[in-house]
């Protein structure tokens, strides 16, 4: 499975904003200047995450946008499915709508949901918090994140 920018970007706004937005709301503009992503793209992707209530909006002179819940009820799945929809490396479920004809004979069925099981596994059970904390960790270390990557 690969991700797309909705995704990457957005866990990394939702990161940003975790780590900032703890004693008041912060701005699309400052968490885009920080992540290196433009303020459009942001809002578009805000608005996703606001929709499936995982930030909340504060308006006035000092508005901006807060986690809905606490960083440690966030998991990383919540945000890709928020963003990206399906996180299923293979959509093939053996009797759904999206079934194929040999569904009923498929010995590979196994191997798509197992791959899928597992990254469904893998993405709930990393919570928001503790990439925050990791965050935290390698700028004490003086270690510099990278604010894009190229996949």
């Amino acid at each position: 499975m690969k991700l797309s920018t909705k995704g990457r970007y957005g866990l990394r706004a939702l990161i940003d904003l975790a780590l900032y937005s703890e004693s008041e709301a912060v701005s699309i503009q400052s968490i885009a200047t920080r992540q290196n992503i433009s303020d459009s793209y942001l809002e578009q992707l805000v608005r996703k995450l606001k929709s499936a209530g995982l930030v909340v909006s504060v308006r006035g002179a000092q508005g901006g946008y807060k986690l809905a819940r606490p960083a440690g009820e966030i998991s990383v799945g919540d945000v890709l499915r928020a963003l990206e929809g399906s996180l299923d490396a293979v959509t093939c479920n053996g009797g759904g709508e999206h079934s194929c004809q040999g569904a009923d004979l498929c010995v590979t069925r196994y191997v798509w949901q197992r791959i899928n099981n597992s990254i469904k596994e893998t993405v709930d059970s990393i919570m928001l918090d503790q990439l925050v904390e990791e965050s935290r960790r390698m700028r004490d270390k003086g270690q510099i994140q990278v604010q894009k990557c190229d996949n």
